[in-house]
């Protein structure tokens, strides 16, 4: 079972070995398990903003995060961060499938810039509504210095960029709570 998965993932899941010989369709199931992850269930086909659809799919896994936070906030944390390395080496995996720097049908990397830009938000809806808000600006706009962070090589290039805009998103997210906008 462990050499299915080094024979599953090595590569961009592309390679041919003894053990996927044997197997005939396994690197076809690996790669569309990876292509279903990184394109948050297949919203990430939606042909118009797959981003923002991406983000509304990140909003009940972020209110179950915060959830967890209240109880237990070191799981939270690593939750999180688990969830950021697990998204980078998916999105590497996913850009290999595609043969694409950074394909618009990967939505992990909204998903997880969510988890990050709405962590310890308080439950009401105008909370949730500025983060979402905040986030897609700042996904778009890519401030400094999320530009660079989006050259990065493979899924960090994908990923950290939309994680620093989550980043913005809490800092802006927590000014608009301490003057009651939120």
């Amino acid at each position: 079972m462990v050499s299915v998965s080094v024979v599953c993932f090595r590569d961009g899941l592309t390679d041919v070995s003894l053990a996927s010989q044997e197997r005939p369709g396994l690197n076809t199931f690996c790669q569309r398990a990876v292509l279903f992850f990184v394109t948050g269930a297949g919203v990430g086909y939606f042909p118009r903003l797959p981003g923002t659809i991406g983000t509304l799919v990140a909003i009940p896994f972020s209110l179950a995060l915060n959830h967890i936070a209240v109880r237990n906030f070191p799981l939270a944390v690593a939750i999180v961060v688990g969830s950021i390395f697990c998204a980078i080496w998916l999105s590497t995996q996913g850009a290999r499938i595609l043969k694409q720097k950074d394909p618009q049908f990967i939505v992990i990397d909204e998903i997880v810039g969510f988890l990050v830009a709405n962590f310890l938000a308080p439950p009401r809806l105008t909370a949730l509504l500025w983060s979402f808000l905040l986030f897609r600006f700042f996904d778009i706009a890519k401030v400094f210095p999320t530009n660079r962070l989006e050259r990065l090589p493979d899924g960090a290039g994908i990923v950290l960029d939309d994680v620093m805009a989550g980043v913005y998103t809490l800092i802006s997210l927590r000014l608009l709570l301490k003057v009651g906008w939120a």
